[in-house]
């Protein structure tokens, strides 16, 4: 009887917090859950995918299923996760300020036009302007876990391969940011930062967009059903990445051109880098990988978009439509009052 008590007062205690918590509060849990939980399972292919798009020749020569081998051979199983504790440090936070931001940018875009159409098109503007600011807040960290993942380390060797004679082993995150923080100032933390940007607002633009307009087309009976949502957000995350690849592999490039061990001059504009990996490197390395972050979209995106649901579910959010109708009162409500001041 008292464990049930217990148990029972415990829940009125969860239930009061959660209450108590403000919506955008909610907003952040929910999305740094999905985008953590999301991450860690596609964690392998991401290593791998890096390991492509930055032209580790012996990744792409041996192919996807040969890659996996040699990384479980040469570094054991936790060799699929390196770089991932850098990858959840910047998602969790990166997924939280995207989710909120997406819909606090809806709401201000609501309230600031009370008559705007509130179907896809203002997803895709509350997508991108939320995908550039959480880049912006938490690049340095995305930064970091190229820079781990880059690393191709033999425990039995205790050496780093591909990396040039003057380069120091990252040890760890924030082995990582001291080194890269005292190489290069602030300003090397955001090395690549622009065609994150210029590759974000279409990508987060484009995800939203898609996601919220095939669900708007599942009958309403089925639009809590998880499949539902898990295959609304595979091809959400298909078509959003099938645009923006190239600006990705720009950017991964940029990040970890200053370990090549070669003498080139160090390329610093996005369409500079852009120009010379087609001229250099061929049109096809601009798509190194696809396939690969193919296979990781799908369940990464659709997983992500059904925790989120899921997420709001549970802390009682309430439905965008809700919210619609509460900013648009009380716009109407808060204009008549201003002009009799």
């Amino acid at each position: 009887m008292a464990k049930k008590r217990e148990e029972g007062d415990m829940g009125l205690l969860l239930d009061g917090i959660i209450e108590a918590m403000p919506l955008f509060a909610k907003e952040l849990i929910a999305g740094g859950v999905a985008g953590g939980f999301a991450k860690t399972v596609v964690a392998p292919l991401e290593r791998v995918k890096i390991l492509f798009q930055t032209r580790r020749a012996e990744f792409q020569s041996i192919g996807l299923f040969g890659s996996f081998k040699k990384i479980a051979k040469t570094e054991g199983v936790l060799g699929f996760y390196r770089g991932n504790g850098a990858s959840v440090a910047r998602i969790v936070p990166y997924a939280a300020l995207h989710y909120m931001a997406y819909e606090q940018y809806r709401r201000w875009i609501i309230e600031a036009f009370p008559n705007v159409d509130k179907g896809p098109v203002l997803d895709l503007l509350a997508g991108s302007f939320a995908g550039g600011t959480a880049v912006l807040f938490t690049y340095p960290l995305d930064l970091v876990r190229t820079k781990l993942a880059y690393q191709v380390v033999d425990p039995l060797k205790l050496s780093v391969q591909g990396l040039a004679n003057n380069e120091q082993v990252y040890k760890g995150i924030l082995d990582c940011f001291s080194k890269t923080y005292k190489s290069a100032g602030f300003r090397g933390l955001y090395r690549g930062v622009a065609p994150s940007l210029y590759g974000i607002f279409p990508y987060a633009g484009l995800k939203f967009y898609f996601y919220e307009e095939m669900k708007r087309h599942v009958p309403e009976e089925h639009r809590k059903n998880i499949m539902v949502k898990l295959v609304c957000g595979s091809v959400a995350g298909l078509l959003g990445q099938t645009f923006t690849y190239p600006l990705d592999v720009v950017r991964r490039q940029m990040q970890v051109q200053q370990f090549s061990p070669s003498h080139a001059a160090e390329v610093k504009g996005t369409m500079e880098m852009l120009i010379k990996i087609a001229q250099k490197q061929g049109w096809k390395q601009l798509f190194s990988g696809l396939s690969i972050n193919y296979l990781k979209v799908v369940p990464s995106v659709a997983i992500g978009f059904t925790v989120y649901d899921l997420m709001k579910l549970y802390l009682r959010v309430p439905s965008r439509d809700e919210v619609v109708v509460e900013v648009v009162t009380n716009k109407r409500n808060i204009q008549p009052s201003s002009l009799q001041s």
